[in-house]
């Protein structure tokens, strides 16, 4: 009975694990069209606390999202490559992957100057990928339920439809600011 038990596992977590080697090759699909201007966000803030994103336009809220961040994210700021924590600063989008293994993604420009020194002085690479996207690929049936708890390596995560948004308000060189 137990050997039973233990092929169907096995069984299970390597169709889960092809499900997603696959389906992370396969693209996002065809990314938005951006907002009018008036609905573009000049600026992005990330409370990690809170677990919330918003995008403003000048000082007023465009979007709110609720958020799941790096694994480690309540261990500080990101320091090095591997720590999965999510960056504290003020950072920028500095380039976008319309074919991201995770449906659509926006870069954050970590590590900045202050980043690399950091880790530098502590003989640590200072990691890079920060990206804001929604889930893995073919995953996005899972919706909120990624909320429940923090998965990614040291990103920002949403789901499939709120970074269909996000994307199409902001664009390339918005500022982010991320605080603890």
């Amino acid at each position: 009975m137990f050997r039973r038990k233990l092929i169907i596992s096995a069984t299970v977590a390597l169709s889960v694990l092809a499900y997603t080697k696959v389906m992370a090759k396969i693209s996002s699909g065809t990314p938005p069209p951006d907002a009018p201007l008036e609905q573009q966000a000049n600026l992005i803030r990330v409370d990690k606390s809170d677990r919330r994103m918003v995008l403003l336009r000048g000082e007023t809220p465009l979007s709110a999202y609720r958020v799941s961040l790096g694994s480690a994210a309540d261990e500080g700021p990101k320091q090095r490559e591997g720590d999965e924590k999510t960056p504290e600063g003020r950072y920028e989008i500095d380039w976008r992957n319309p074919r991201s293994m995770a449906h659509l993604s926006l870069h954050i420009s970590y590590p900045n100057p202050a980043d690399r020194q950091n880790a530098e002085l502590k003989g640590y690479p200072p990691g890079g990928d920060i990206m804001i996207h929604g889930l893995p690929n073919g995953w996005g049936f899972l919706q909120t339920m990624h909320l429940l708890w923090d998965w990614t390596d040291g990103c920002i995560a949403v789901t499939d439809q709120e970074m269909r948004d996000i994307w199409a308000r902001v664009p390339d060189h918005t500022p982010i600011e991320i605080t603890p």
